[in-house]
């Protein structure tokens, strides 16, 4: 047994939790924005292709340089091959594809919701306990999205009846890109995966799903595509290195420490990044409605971040 916190059990106060909590939800609040840029010439499956393609070529460099073991043993690559298509694919393929949909800043809002999933899953297959506390904060965040929902969806009505089920597409796709994502993050937090170098664990996840990608953008979009425009690669790299090789480890480490449901809390602040990214880069416009159900989203994603987990 290593001297890691038990998932669940670790205080947000620590530095070695608070400063990459902190981190990780300032960049991940970024990329949603640069993800937007990423969706024009090059299908959307292709883009997340060349993001993990980068990332894992980055993680192997990192694991070379720190001397760790390159090849994970035989439950390790399991664990990553469950990690790359939950995670590094099929998730990102329906989170690319549902900003076509919506602002980047909703889409953040929405995936906040992963501490959902995340905790269920985990009470299910790892026997972390849901608080009450937690539960009145997921339902006082639910209405807030709702709220959200339902603002974005009469702005795109007021154009055309088509944009208004557009605005339903987006949010089924985020929906599903959440269960992927919470498949993931649970299996990250299993006794298989701890046991397992993180880096290590992460570039073969990362090269796994930037395999199933390909096959997939293959199968979709036709022959491999790219744009070598500096908006674009530029943003590619920005995704592979910062968003990907920076900030999963980190957040692989949170999910070890606080378990899939308290790490995934880091969306009480993904969100209000994104929205102001959002509002200053791609003009979303705020209303009564939209700003009650980002401060409901907001207020009960905290009461959930506040709640003490039940004693074992």
């Amino acid at each position: 047994m290593s001297g890691e916190p038990i998932p669940g059990e670790a205080r947000f106060l620590e530095a070695s939790i608070l400063v990459p909590f902190l981190l990780t939800a300032v960049i991940w609040g970024s990329t949603w924005l640069v993800i937007k840029g990423q969706l024009g010439d090059v299908p959307p499956s292709w883009s997340v292709t060349w993001r993990f393609a980068g990332a894992a070529l980055g993680m192997f460099a990192f694991v070379l340089a720190k001397r760790l073991p390159l090849v994970p043993d035989r439950r390790g690559l399991a664990v990553a091959a469950v990690m790359g298509c939950s995670v590094f694919s099929f998730n990102f393929q329906f989170v690319y594809r549902s900003e076509q949909y919506l602002t980047s800043g909703l889409v953040a809002v929405l995936f906040a919701l992963l501490l959902v999933p995340n905790s269920v899953l985990a009470r299910i297959f790892l026997g972390q306990r849901i608080s009450r506390g937690f539960l009145a904060g997921t339902l006082i965040a639910i209405v807030g999205i709702a709220l959200l929902m339902l603002h974005e969806y009469e702005l795109a009505l007021a154009k055309n009846a088509a944009m208004g089920a557009n605005v339903l597409i987006g949010g089924v796709m985020v929906l599903t890109a959440l269960l992927f994502a919470s498949v993931g993050n649970v299996v990250q937090a299993s006794s298989y995966a701890r046991d397992q170098p993180v880096p290590t664990l992460l570039a073969w996840a990362m090269l796994i799903g930037a395999c199933v990608d390909a096959v997939i953008a293959w199968f979709l979009s036709g022959p491999p595509r790219f744009d070598w425009n500096l908006g674009y690669a530029g943003g590619v790299a920005y995704l592979a290195i910062i968003g990907s090789v920076v900030t999963f480890p980190m957040y692989n480490g949170l999910l070890r420490a606080l378990g899939p449901g308290r790490a995934s809390y880091n969306g009480v602040l993904v969100p209000v990044v994104a929205m102001l990214l959002s509002t200053l880069f791609e003009g979303y416009h705020w209303s009564l409605l939209a700003g009650s159900g980002a401060a409901l989203a907001m207020i009960g994603l905290v009461v959930a971040l506040r709640a003490r987990s039940p004693s074992r």
